[in-house]
């Protein structure tokens, strides 16, 4: 049997608070909670930054900057092949994007591989200068007739990079040969 009127079976005790005070005694006692569990898990959560190697200190994160020898971030790499022995010819071919440089080396013996016009720096003289490199045989081989030794490389430059040049030279072990404009 249900009780009618004051307290029902699935009511809260009142607990003898005036009627107008009850709902505001509630609701200060959940700031309070919620405050002491906010201040608990901050407390918590910063003990690590108290310590002075802890990991959790977000200070310790990086290490100080330390005076160091520097490094050298880029060294241009060196190339193993050496000069051809001679240039007999030199052409300078224009296209629609700039010039083709073309060179015909001969090299001591037959089985000389790997040739290319290597571009040295510039020294804003005007005069642009590549080095005939080429990588020798991996084995003997016999000298043979000049014809037989003759290699013939090229490279292209480009309209934007012949704006300053005046010059072009290719340079072997023993001669050079320059094309002027």
């Amino acid at each position: 049997m249900m009780r009618q009127g004051k307290g029902s079976a699935f009511q809260m005790p009142r607990l003898g608070l005036p009627k107008g005070k009850q709902g505001a005694g509630m609701k200060r006692a959940g700031v309070l909670v919620k405050t002491a569990v906010l201040v608990t898990v901050l407390g918590l959560g910063l003990t690590g930054c108290g310590f002075g190697k802890s990991k959790f200190n977000p200070f310790n994160w990086w290490s100080t900057p330390q005076q160091g020898t520097p490094v050298a971030l880029y060294t241009a790499p060196v190339d193993p092949r050496g000069l051809v022995d001679q240039i007999t010819l030199l052409k300078i071919d224009p296209y629609p994007s700039g010039v083709i440089v073309r060179a015909t080396g001969v090299p001591a013996t037959q089985g000389y591989w790997d040739a290319s016009l290597v571009a040295l720096p510039t020294d804003g003289s005007g005069k642009l200068v590549f080095e005939f490199r080429i990588a020798p045989p991996l084995s003997p081989a016999a000298a043979g007739s000049q014809p037989s030794r003759e290699v013939t490389v090229a490279t292209t430059v480009t309209t934007f990079n012949l704006q300053d040049v005046t010059s072009i030279e290719v340079r072997s072990a023993s001669n050079a040969m320059t094309a002027h404009r």
